[in-house]
């Protein structure tokens, strides 16, 4: 907790990230993957394996039992929910998911999270590597 502190005491995250947000980061990355893949839109588990591993390049691969598995926990925590209306002629197994306000105030407190690391990495650089890239 008090790596997350530092990053509100510079600002760094915004100041009405409350307790419920910064409990969850650091965002495991398979949550935060599943919470960008449901920012924008509803999607069934399926749906959501084939856009992580797109977006990805396939780095980061979700198996149905880590997917469903995270979805479930990720559902109880309250960070997304399932959807109770869905898209029409589309098979009625299916289920879909939305992200929450709390999953979209975890998500944009994780990205900006992600940010300040990135530009500490960037910073911390020999001057010849930041030139040439």
């Amino acid at each position: 907790m008090i790596y997350i502190n530092q990053y509100l005491e510079r600002g760094v995250m915004k100041r009405e990230c409350n307790e419920p947000v910064r409990s969850f980061l650091p965002l495991r990355p398979n949550w935060f993957h599943i919470l960008v893949s449901v920012a924008r839109e509803d999607r069934h588990g399926y749906a959501i394996m084939q856009e992580v591993g797109e977006r990805t390049a396939g780095a980061l691969r979700l198996w149905p039992a880590t997917l469903y598995g995270s979805i479930r926990r990720m559902s109880e925590a309250g960070l997304i929910g399932e959807c109770q209306g869905r898209p029409r002629q589309d098979d009625p197994r299916r289920r879909y998911y939305r992200i929450s306000p709390l999953g979209r105030a975890v998500l944009e407190a994780e990205a900006s999270r992600l940010e300040h690391l990135a530009e500490m990495a960037r910073a911390a650089r020999p001057k010849a590597q930041r030139s040439s890239t």
